[in-house]
Parts: structure tokens; C-alpha cells; sequence
């Protein structure tokens, strides 16, 4: 009795390759023995066999698991091993190489075929991303032809298509394959359209553009995304709608910055304002609020008011409004004779000497005029 090679040698990969290495090497070495390149090569067949049984075992987390620990004897009589055709519908592409078609398992061909889902980006203010809003857009879409209700013939009657019986697949034999595919002449439909309607040339879809009313919930923000089922193109053969993808862009505001649900303001204090401390109104996305500044604020200190940011998405709360202190050093040439004597007065009560002699520092804010 022969011994059955290991997996890994027959693809010629190491134990630890990837997913994607396992693929490729996989559909290297189909492309090699395919019998279709190798005719009556029965050794080939063989290698075609023998790479796609190895190439369904480590393609599957779980029978690969198995094998790494127990070896051929782990994936015996599980079903994993052994040849099977149906590993070609992890990439349709492999055959298509060979016969010029792709395998779907998606839909029964002629039967309904679901619409395109559609996307559509959507830019909001910030406002608008904090309390929610409702937009109307204009979506370009296929809907079905009212003309000929999607039918796509003038007259709403269709022919049985000859080349299938009405079937929609016709059946190839490739070597010791026997594929079906979808009809060439209507297209898996099994009728024929011998009276294009006029309206959608025959197609049974016309493009129209519609409003489409969404609501934006508080708390979205850059990179959410809202489905509205059914609002995608339309199917053929009364096959279901697609879906609308809405994707959020949150525009930047001009005086606050966004940092997940809190909401960033910078406030400039003068140095008196920082030293003896003050109350303030600030403005919020929530109104206007009172700020009480503490005695010896430094820069760059934080505040927090609770609650007047913006809302977490699934009515958690609401994030805070920061407000940063920064520390404005005003321009000597801004200040009058009076602010700068008093400033100088205050460096000596420190026992400093700041900015010289009011002729030196005379001199240098005409340098400045």
C-alpha cells in the first residue's frame, strides 16, 4: 500500500506558510497539471488530485489543525480529504483560466438576481454629527423599467431560448469535469427578448435619480457608516433591492477639535487672569457656560465640562467640553508707558531688573515703529 505524501511537501510550502501561500502554491500546481494541459497524462491527473486533496485540508483553520497534530490519520473519513471539485469555489479565477468562465454559487442562473448595493459619501458639520440631522440625497440608481415592468420586452412576451430548452445553463464536459454554466445566448435567463422595450433597450432596467431621506443619529463621526436596506439598484427577474451604503465625513469647525465624544477648545488667558484667577463664559456646542478660573492656573491646564460634549452613539452619555488655558505674553511695543513701568516694578519686587533703563528700553521699541 502506497504512503500518501505529506500536504506540505506536495505544495511545496513550509509548515508555518500563510493562507495566501498556501493558495498560490496551490493554484501553481493546478495550473501545471490540469489534465486540460495534459492530456491522457495519467501521472499529471494524478498531481492534479493530489495538490487539490492537500490544498482542501490546510485551506481550512480547523482540518489543518487536525492534520498538523495528527498527520493523515486526523482528517481520515472527516469528509476534508480526498478530491473534490467543489475546492475550485474558493477562487473561481483558477478555472477561468482554463475555460474562460468562473463557478458562482450566488444564485440559480435565470432565476432572481439581487440589485447592486450603492454607496454615498456624505459631508456634516459638526453640529450636525453632535445632535443628528436628516439629509435628503439624490441617489442615481437602476430601477426596474415601468415601461415593461422589467421584463425588457415591448410587449411583455419572451421566447423559450433554443440554446438551453428554457433551462439558462448549458453543460461542458472538461476532461473528467462536467461543468454547468449560465447560458451564453440569454444570458441563464432560459427566454429570449425579441421586441426590445424601448424605454431600457431590452435591459428591464432604467437609471433614475431619486431623494432618498436619512437620518443622521447623534454621536456619528469620520468613517461611520449608515445602511438603508433597499435603497440600492433594483434586481432583475423581481430579484430583491440592494442596500445604500451612507458614509459619514464630519467637517473640521473652526474653533473646536473632535477627539472622540469630548469636544476640544483652547482659552488664552492674560497673566493677570492666570495669576489672581477669574470666571469666564465659554462658548460649547451645548450653549454657552461659566468657567470659573482658579488662582494660578498654569498653561496648558485642562478643564472639563461635564456633559457638554458630544453624545455616544447608543444614548451612553455624552462626552465632555475640554477647554486648554494657554497663557498670552503680551508684545512689549502693545503695552503703554504705564503697563510697562508696572511690569518692571514687579520684576524688582521679585529682585529682578527687567527690561534696563526706560532709555534702553525706549530705544528698543523704536526699533520696532
Amino acid at each position: 500500500m502506497a504512503t500518501k505524501r505529506d500536504y506540505y511537501e506536495i505544495l511545496t510550502i513550509e509548515r508555518d506558510a500563510s493562507q495566501q501561500e498556501i493558495k498560490s502554491a496551490y493554484r501553481r500546481l493546478a495550473v501545471k497539471y490540469h489534465p486540460d494541459r495534459n492530456p491522457g497524462d495519467a501521472e499529471a491527473e494524478e498531481r492534479f488530485k493530489e495538490a487539490a486533496e492537500a490544498y482542501r485540508v490546510l485551506a481550512d483553520a480547523e482540518t489543518r489543525a487536525r492534520y498538523d497534530r495528527f498527520g493523515h490519520q486526523g482528517v481520515a473519513g472527516s469528509g476534508a480529504a480526498g478530491f473534490d471539485p467543489d475546492v475550485f469555489g474558493d477562487f473561481a479565477d483558477i478555472l477561468g483560466d482554463f475555460f474562460g468562465f468562473g463557478f458562482s454559487r450566488r444564485s440559480r442562473p435565470g432565476g432572481p438576481a439581487p440589485g447592486a448595493d450603492l454607496r454615498y459619501e456624505l459631508s456634516i458639520t459638526l453640529e450636525e454629527a453632535a445632535f443628528g440631522s436628516e439629509k435628503r440625497l439624490k441617489v442615481p440608481r437602476l430601477e426596474t423599467c415601468e415601461t415593461c415592468s422589467g421584463s425588457g420586452s415591448q410587449s411583455g412576451e419572451l421566447e423559450q431560448c433554443s440554446a438551453c430548452g428554457g433551462l439558462g445553463q448549458v453543460r461542458f464536459t472538461q476532461g473528467f469535469f462536467s461543468v454547468a454554466r449560465a447560458c451564453p445566448q440569454c444570458s441563464g435567463r432560459g427566454q429570449i427578448v425579441t421586441d426590445p422595450c424601448e424605454d431600457c433597450d431590452g435591459d428591464g432596467l432604467t437609471e433614475r435619480e431619486r431623494v432618498v431621506e436619512v437620518r443622521i443619529p447623534p454621536g456619528v463621526d469620520n468613517g461611520s457608516r449608515l445602511r438603508l436596506q433597499g435603497e440600492g439598484e433594483h434586481g432583475r427577474r423581481e430579484g430583491p433591492p440592494g442596500d445604500l451604503y451612507v458614509d459619514i465625513r464630519v467637517e473640521e469647525h473652526e474653533h473646536f477639535r473632535r477627539e472622540g465624544p469630548h469636544v476640544v477648545d483652547e482659552l488664552w488667558l492674560s497673566f493677570p487672569e492666570a495669576v489672581l484667577g477669574t470666571t469666564l463664559e465659554v462658548d460649547t456646542l451645548q450653549g454657552p457656560a461659566t468657567l470659573d478660573i482658579p488662582p494660578g492656573t498654569p498653561h496648558g491646564k485642562l478643564f472639563h465640562l461635564r456633559g457638554k460634549g458630544i453624545p455616544r452613539l447608543g444614548g451612553r452619555g455624552k462626552g465632555d467640553h475640554v477647554v486648554q488655558t494657554l497663557i498670552r505674553v503680551p508684545d512689549p511695543r502693545d503695552l503703554t508707558e504705564e503697563q510697562l513701568e508696572l511690569l518692571r516694578q514687579l520684576g524688582e519686587l521679585d529682585g529682578k531688573t527687567l527690561g534696563g533703563d526706560r532709555k534702553v528700553l525706549d530705544r528698543v521699541r523704536d526699533l520696532f515703529h
